[in-house]
């Protein structure tokens, strides 16, 4: 699946024209900050800054980024025609325990940063999902995990172990769940300016009915 792009920012308002964001990666340290300037991309993130000419962006990486404490995570990677890069992250630290999604005004910000990328002409590479070599181990480990539970729950129903053949189930529909979604929404993948990935952006605040 993919979204359209708006050819327009959005209206003005705090968190509603998507040209700044901001999250924090860690409890220590300063917050990251982006924001979209007519200069190009202007970002603080530890200890460093800088302000990146749209033209001299050269990849967009879009990728989900499960975490222990938040299971809806998103993250960019944006890197300059030099090889230095910095990644934003759909959720913020706030306390030990609480790590808290921004949904609305991360997908904002990734969807108005490739508005301004195509209105400079720019020839970034669109990247959607994780590296090749990942993924296919990702997917390598799935397999031999499918094949090693189904052989533990044959042997339990064989045996009249009902108890562990039950656990194995559910542990079966808990991982496939969990690694079966990062494998299919992380699928290597090229995508357009006018057509982001669906599967890699936080869903919209209010969808169309």
């Amino acid at each position: 699946m993919s979204t359209s792009l708006p050819q327009q920012a959005a209206t003005a308002g705090e968190g509603a024209t998507g040209t700044r964001y901001v999250y924090k990666a860690s409890l220590v340290g300063a917050a990251h900050e982006f924001e979209l300037t007519d200069e190009g991309l202007s970002w603080q993130a530890r200890g460093r800054s800088g302000i990146w000419p749209y033209a001299d962006i050269a990849a967009v990486r879009l990728s989900y980024r499960p975490a222990s404490m938040q299971s809806r995570r998103y993250r960019a990677d944006i890197e300059h025609k030099s090889g230095q890069r910095i990644t934003a992250y759909s959720t913020s630290w706030h306390t030990v325990v609480l790590m808290t999604p921004q949904d609305r005004d991360y997908r904002a910000f990734i969807e108005q940063l490739h508005v301004r990328l195509k209105a400079a002409g720019s020839s970034a590479a669109l990247i959607g999902g994780i590296g090749p070599v990942i993924y296919a181990t990702g997917c390598l480990l799935l397999a031999l995990v499918a094949i090693a539970i189904a052989g533990l729950l044959a042997r339990a129903v064989a045996t009249g172990e009902f108890a562990g053949a039950l656990f194995l189930v559910g542990f079966a529909a808990l991982f496939g769940w969990q690694m079966g979604g990062f494998i299919w929404r992380n699928k290597p993948r090229l995508y357009t300016f006018d057509e982001l990935p669906e599967t890699l952006l936080p869903p919209p605040r209010n969808p169309a009915k």
